[in-house]
C-alpha cells in the first residue's frame, strides 16, 4: 500500500510573529500562500483550506485563496476542507471551483461538508432548524451540477432550476468532489449514494474507531450500485525536529484554540494529561518526523485509507514553526511513511 495521497490542511489560523504578537488576517492569508509554495516544491499532493467565519481564522473563502495559490504553483492539488455547502449556493460553489480548476489547469477539488461550526448560518441568513434539509437538498443539486449538463431541479431551500446550464465548464468534464464527514452513519451512506469519495474528519480518540464507517461506506456503495472510492482521513498534528520540541511548541496554541471552542460548547478546559494521551493513543500526530511518520503509517495501514491530510495549524503557532512543520512534513515525513508502507514487516503498530 504505497500509492497514498498526502495533504496538508489549514483553516488559516492567525499565527504569531517572532515577538509573540498576532498577525493581521491579511498577513495570515499570505502566510498560507508561503506554506502552500513550500508544500508544492516538496511534493505534497494536496493543500486543503477550510472555511470559517471566526476571528481566530483568516480564511472565509477558500476558493479565493486557492485561486491565488493556483497562479504560483505547478503541481499541488487545491482543495477546500471543507466548503460549508449548507450555507452557500451550489451553483455558485460549482462556478467558483470550476474557475479555480481553470486557473490551475485541472488541480481543483471541493470537499463539501455541513460544517462543525455554525457561524455561517446566521451570517448568510439561514435557520439552524433547517440544518439537515439544507445540506440534503443542496448536495442533491450539486451532484447534478457535476454532470455539467443542463439541470432541472426543485426543492424547498432555493429557487428551482429548469434546464439551466451552468458555466464555466471544466476541461476534464468533472470537478473533483469529496464529502467531509465527522462520524454520522447517515452522512456516510449519503456520500455512497452519490458515488462521491469520503473524507473522514478524525480529530479525537483512537483512529481505529472509524473503521466501521469505512466498512459502511464500502457496503453502502456496493448495495447502491455506486463506486466506493479510496477513503481519505484528516487529523491534526505538528512536526518539529524532536518530540519534545513538537509537543511544547504545539501545546500552548492548541490549548488556546481548544479551550476557546470548548467554552462555547460546554467542554471543560483541556488538561495536559489529555493532550499527551491523545498524542500517545489518539488522533494527534505530534512529534519528530520519525514519530509522526510511524503513527501516520500505522493509521493508514490499519484503516486502509488512500489519503491522509495533516491539519498542520491549530491555534496561534509562531510563523517560523509553522513553515518548519510544512518543510518537515513534505521533506521527511511523507518519504518515511512511504518507506514504512512498502515494508511488508511493518504491522501498523
Amino acid at each position: 500500500m504505497t500509492d497514498i495521497t498526502f495533504g496538508l490542511d489549514t483553516f488559516g489560523d492567525v499565527p504569531q510573529d517572532d515577538a509573540g504578537a498576532l498577525l493581521s488576517h491579511a498577513a495570515a492569508i499570505r502566510q498560507v500562500l508561503d506554506e502552500a509554495l513550500i508544500a508544492d516544491e516538496l511534493g505534497v499532493d494536496v493543500i486543503a483550506l477550510g472555511e470559517h467565519h471566526r476571528s481566530e481564522y483568516s480564511i472565509s473563502t477558500p476558493e479565493t485563496v486557492l485561486a491565488g495559490i493556483a497562479t504560483r504553483t505547478s503541481r499541488i492539488r487545491l482543495a477546500s476542507g471543507v466548503t460549508v455547502l449548507s450555507s452557500d449556493d451550489p451553483v455558485r460553489v460549482f462556478q467558483r471551483f470550476a474557475t479555480v480548476d481553470a486557473l490551475s489547469r485541472g488541480r481543483a477539488e471541493v470537499i463539501l461538508g455541513r460544517g462543525s461550526f455554525t457561524e455561517s448560518f446566521p451570517l448568510f441568513g439561514y435557520d439552524l432548524a433547517d440544518y439537515d434539509v439544507l445540506f440534503e437538498e443542496k448536495i442533491e443539486l450539486f451532484a447534478k451540477l457535476l454532470d455539467e449538463r443542463p439541470v432541472t431541479w426543485s426543492g424547498t431551500v432555493r429557487a428551482p432550476l429548469e434546464n439551466a446550464d451552468v458555466f464555466p465548464k471544466t476541461e476534464s468534464g468533472r470537478l473533483s468532489t469529496w464529502v467531509g464527514v465527522g462520524g454520522s452513519p447517515q452522512s456516510v451512506v449519503r456520500t455512497a449514494r452519490y458515488g462521491l469519495p469520503l473524507m473522514l474528519a478524525i480529530i479525537g480518540g483512537a483512529p481505529d474507531r472509524f473503521a466501521p464507517y469505512i466498512d459502511l461506506y464500502r457496503r453502502a456503495a456496493d448495495q447502491l450500485g455506486t463506486t466506493a472510492h479510496p477513503v481519505g482521513m484528516h487529523s491534526p498534528g505538528f512536526v518539529a525536529d524532536t518530540d519534545e520540541e513538537a509537543k511544547e511548541g504545539f501545546w500552548p496554541g492548541f490549548k488556546m484554540m481548544r479551550d476557546r471552542i470548548g467554552a462555547q460548547r460546554g467542554w471543560p478546559p483541556l488538561r495536559r494529561a489529555e493532550f499527551d494521551a491523545e498524542i500517545e493513543r489518539g488522533s494527534l500526530y505530534v512529534g519528530s518526523p520519525e514519530t509522526v511518520a510511524r503513527k501516520m503509517a500505522g493509521a493508514i495501514r490499519r484503516l486502509g485509507v488512500g489519503r491522509f491530510d495533516l491539519i498542520y495549524s491549530s491555534g496561534p503557532q509562531p510563523t517560523g514553526a509553522r513553515l518548519k512543520a510544512v518543510e518537515l512534513y513534505g521533506g521527511k515525513v511523507i518519504p518515511m511513511v512511504r518507506d514504512l508502507l512498502a515494508d511488508r514487516s511493518f504491522d501498523g503498530r
